[in-house]
C-alpha cells in the first residue's frame, strides 16, 4: 500500500486525586476545553470531552502515529499543571496515576457522545467505581479491586 490509513476511535477516562480537590462546576468547561486542546496537540481529533467533578471523559480519534499512553500523558500532565493556574483552589490538584483506554467502534460513536454528554445526570444514579468496572467487566479486562482506585 502507498498509503497509511486508520481510524480508530478511543474513549479515555481518568479520575482525580483522592486526595486531590475536585474540579468546580463553574470551571468544569474550560477544563474540557483545555484538554481538548491537548488532544488536537497530539494530532488526535477531539470527538468529545466531558464528565463531573472527580472524573474525565473524552472520545478521540487517535491519529496514526499517536500511542494511547503518550496521549494521556499529554492530556493529563498539561491538564493538572494549568487546572494549578485557575485558583488557589487548584493548588494540591492532580489527577489518578491511571487510566482507562477502550476502542469504540464506528457504529457506537454517536451513542458515545451521548453518553458522555449526559455524564451529569448518569452520575445522579450511578457511582463513577461502578461505571469504571463495568467498563473493565465489559471490555474482559482484569483488574485488582485494591488498587483500581487508590491513588
Amino acid at each position: 500500500m502507498a498509503q497509511s490509513l486508520c481510524k480508530v476511535y478511543l474513549h479515555v477516562v481518568f479520575h482525580v486525586k483522592c486526595t486531590s480537590p475536585v474540579i468546580l462546576d463553574k470551571d468544569l468547561e474550560r477544563v474540557f476545553a483545555y484538554i481538548s486542546q491537548m488532544v488536537k496537540v497530539t494530532g488526535c481529533q477531539v470527538c468529545c470531552t466531558g464528565g463531573v467533578n472527580n472524573h474525565v471523559h473524552v472520545l478521540c480519534q487517535l491519529s496514526r502515529i499517536e500511542t494511547i499512553s503518550h496521549l494521556v500523558e499529554e492530556m493529563k500532565r498539561n491538564s493538572s499543571r494549568w487546572i494549578k493556574t485557575i485558583s488557589p483552589y487548584y493548588k494540591n490538584f492532580s489527577w489518578q496515576g491511571g487510566y482507562g483506554a477502550f476502542s469504540v467502534s464506528q457504529s457506537v460513536v454517536e451513542t458515545t457522545k451521548k453518553y458522555i454528554a449526559n455524564q451529569k445526570e448518569h452520575h445522579k444514579k450511578v457511582r463513577f467505581e461502578d461505571e469504571y468496572v463495568s467498563f473493565l467487566k465489559s471490555y474482559g479486562i482484569e483488574y485488582d479491586e485494591k488498587y483500581v482506585f487508590s491513588d
